[in-house]
């Protein structure tokens, strides 16, 4: 007698699906990746995957929405329990080099699509509104420091969080081509973080 695999809700299924294909995603590529890996990994068929997904962008776009909705909740949740400003920004940059953590699959998911934004007019507006999201995010973070005094009034909000967002994809960059070990990324965001105290 054989056991019938578990039939999840639609809204599980598809969650699954998305953390499923980011992790696929961040071990490989935008272009290296198949659906057929994807739905093998998520331990369903092909034609169940393409039910919740259209398309592999429309699984590739689901999959940047979703890490940045992680990474936004996990960075308020550390901004709103630090004392201050300037100590949340510098715990939001440690400790956060899993493969696995969400800052880390956002910057992968955004340096894979750069490979294809190009060819790709739906991917390149995607990704631009992404970008703009985290970099306001960052921008009002910045902001409210600078209001309450932990960081320097003077720095530009606006120039300061492309900083940051250039920041994450290169150490993204660096570490997977092995230019950057973690003590120079370490080193970098230290000198940043002391610009924007100082």
């Amino acid at each position: 007698m054989s056991i019938a695999p578990v039939r999840l809700p639609a809204a599980e299924r598809r969650r699954l699906l998305i953390e499923t294909a980011i992790r696929v995603f961040s071990d490989g590529s935008y272009r290296g990746t198949t659906t057929a890996e994807i739905a093998r990994a998520a331990g369903i068929s092909e034609p169940i995957l393409y039910r919740h997904f259209a398309s592999k962008r429309e699984l590739y776009l689901a999959a940047l929405d979703h890490v940045w909705s992680k990474a936004r909740a996990k960075w308020t949740e550390v901004l709103d329990g630090a004392p201050d400003v300037a100590s949340g920004l510098a715990e939001m940059g440690r400790g956060h080099f899993s493969v696995r953590d969400c800052k880390f699959q956002l910057a992968e998911l955004w340096v894979q699509a750069l490979g294809e934004a190009a060819e790709d007019a739906e991917l390149r507006k995607h990704l631009r509104k992404h970008m703009r999201e985290v970099h306001d995010f960052v921008a009002d973070a910045i902001k409210r420091g600078q209001a309450e005094g932990s960081l320097h009034a003077d720095r530009d909000a606006e120039a300061e969080a492309w900083v940051f967002l250039a920041g994450g994809v290169f150490g993204m960059v660096g570490r997977r081509v092995g230019l950057l070990g973690d003590d120079e990324v370490d080193r970098i965001r230290a000198a940043r973080l002391d610009w924007m105290r100082s």
